[in-house]
């Protein structure tokens, strides 16, 4: 006889769930907790066993519809964590903060928006006033001509969009 038909092997046996194992007690297959409350997990029951009580989530899970029971835990679940965290509000304590946020929020937004408009209408301003001096027909204080002259050369008129190099003014 080998090694190997020694070994017996043994089925597996079911592990409890976590609200079976916390309230030490036999977990079958139709326990109603183990969907929602794996072995793995007993931090997320101990939670809501401490707010709700096991006998009160058993009814509430109950009362659900089967296809509604993973949202109704999950519901539990974060009630439960915000009430270890804030006894007297819980999650209604966390949303007031949230949605005061949101508030401040949509104010800074529109104080923004408001400013981000305001400097769109001085750039606008400031482009209309160098636009008009772009426009402007200067004098030449020389010759009284309605070009203004840079000296020696009288063919060399000011244009805007020919702006001299800084070494070629002349006075």
């Amino acid at each position: 006889m080998g090694l190997e038909s020694l070994i017996v092997t043994r089925p597996r046996t079911h592990q409890p769930c976590a609200a079976c194992r916390m309230l030490r007690r036999r977990c079958d297959s139709n326990c109603i907790l183990a969907p929602y409350f794996p072995c793995d997990e007993m931090d997320k029951f101990a939670k809501v066993h401490k707010v709700f009580g096991a006998s009160n989530v058993i009814k509430m899970i109950q009362m659900v519809e089967e296809t509604n029971r993973e949202d109704a835990v999950k519901a539990l679940v974060y009630e439960a964590t915000a009430r270890m965290r804030d006894p007297v509000y819980g999650s209604t304590g966390a949303i007031c903060q949230l949605q005061k946020m949101v508030q401040e929020l949509k104010m800074q937004l529109e104080s923004t928006k408001a400013r981000v408009l305001e400097l769109q209408q001085q750039k606008d301003q400031l482009w209309s006033v160098l636009m008009n001096v772009n426009h402007l027909h200067l004098r030449s204080p020389i010759n009284g001509g309605d070009n203004f002259c840079l000296g020696y050369d009288d063919s060399i008129a000011y244009d805007p969009d020919k702006f001299p190099v800084v070494g070629d003014w002349i006075f």
